[in-house]
């Protein structure tokens, strides 16, 4: 899965390769100097901070550390972490070890060296495109894992999308607070598209039917599409009590016909790719019935930060979400403006989804004894647990929001 260590040390010799590990520990250590972070060294030597509490990043292997950051710093930090070139120390959350850099990310980098990036950063391969057959092997690359590898560490909804808390969860224990937090986001969903008994309801990218059997108790009518077949499999087995309510397909969202009184997606938009976000606006504006109403769940970053990430390979393009890039909300505007729907209101979440993937962490970990025997090596392990930290930082340092956006016709 990445280069081997052995590799690392001996591109170490390289001359080009050793000047380009320099100036990635150039930066790096720069950069440590921004944060409130400490790291140290095998030799003992530290850098940072020294004051209790202060998280702690350990590196482990120096040479092959720096060689994968002079390599490709945003794919090689995270791949120096699943080959254990790296660590944090052990009374450190990996996850609160990343949120201070997470709350810098767009300055760690000297502006002179960030405006050569288009000449060092790679671009996102063209065998990423989400055309209807990259798309669906896209989606089969993640979601086709396996349901009982997400089931280890999703709730009993097998809801794998930001969880909504009150205050009520802070008297229950994770497992319980976490499920109760899956149902209320799936209501504020359905409530936020109108869904009633007679709707007839689309979700796009259903999951494994936790919202759509939540829509079937309400009397709805819901056709549900998704690209994997095993989260297919599993949304049918859910949904076969309301079977004559819920219609489970393997389908694009390009080749949905009808028409629908609700329209619902949940983290699905970021599979769908900067190329094709008109594409799929235009679609349910074609399939919205006259009156209907949009709720589309979304993870969204700064415009600016989505215009200059937008076409570099990242470390989770290339290991957790082929073809994924997470849009802004202008952008949404953007995609929206050769259609008559327009956002009519944004319900932003973004709190609630640092907790949620700091309790999924913690599930996979506590789940990971039971985990392994399915056939998944530590370097997977060490992959999703950076995943999920990697994540939870960026939310919960500001670099990304979440928003339930609701969507109608102006004339509506």
């Amino acid at each position: 899965m990445t280069i081997t260590n052995s590799a690392y040390h001996s591109l170490a010799d390289v001359p080009r390769v050793r000047a380009r590990a320099s100036v990635a520990r150039m930066v790096f250590e720069r950069a440590v100097g921004q944060v409130p972070v400490r790291v140290s060294y095998p030799d003992g030597r530290r850098l940072g901070p020294a004051a209790p509490g202060i998280p702690e990043l350990r590196i482990v292997r120096p040479p092959a550390f720096f060689a994968r950051l002079g390599r490709d710093a945003k794919i090689g930090f995270g791949e120096a972490y699943m080959a254990g070139d790296w660590v944090a120390a052990p009374e450190t959350d990996l996850g609160d070890l990343l949120t201070p850099f997470a709350r810098r990310l767009a300055t760690l980098v000297p502006a002179p060296l960030q405006r050569l990036r288009a000449f060092v950063e790679r671009r996102v391969p063209s065998d990423q495109e989400n055309n209807r057959h990259g798309a669906r092997r896209n989606i089969a690359a993640h979601y086709d894992l396996g349901n009982e590898m997400f089931a280890a560490f999703l709730d009993s909804t097998m809801s794998y999308s930001c969880a909504l808390f009150d205050e009520q969860d802070a008297a229950e224990s994770e497992s319980v607070a976490l499920e109760r937090a899956q149902f209320r986001k799936i209501d504020a969903m359905l409530d936020l598209a109108r869904v009633r008994a007679g709707s007839r309801v689309l979700e796009i990218g259903c999951g494994w039917g936790a919202l759509a059997t939540r829509a079937a108790a309400r009397g709805a009518h819901v056709t549900a599409i998704t690209l994997s077949q095993e989260q297919a499999r599993e949304a049918r087995a859910r949904a076969s009590a309301a079977r004559e309510l819920v219609g489970v397909q393997l389908r694009d969202y390009r080749d949905v016909t009808g028409a629908f009184d609700a329209i619902v997606s949940v983290e699905m938009l970021e599979a769908v790719g900067e190329r094709y976000w008109p594409v799929f606006f235009a679609q349910v504006d074609r399939l919205l019935a006259p009156g209907g109403t949009i709720a589309v769940q979304t993870i969204t970053m700064a415009h600016e930060r989505m215009l200059a990430t937008r076409h570099h390979y990242s470390w989770i393009q290339k290991y957790i979400f082929p073809g994924g890039i997470i849009p802004s909300l202008r952008a949404i505007d953007d995609a929206l403006a050769g259609t008559a729907l327009r956002v009519v209101r944004n319900r932003e979440l973004r709190p609630h989804y640092a907790r949620t993937l700091r309790t999924w962490r913690q599930r996979f970990i506590a789940s990971w004894p039971q985990t392994r025997t399915q056939g998944l090596t530590e370097e997977f392990r060490r992959m999703w647990e950076f995943y999920l930290a990697y994540c939870e930082a960026g939310f919960a340092g500001g670099y990304l929001g979440v928003s339930q956006l609701q969507m109608r016709r102006e004339s509506a």
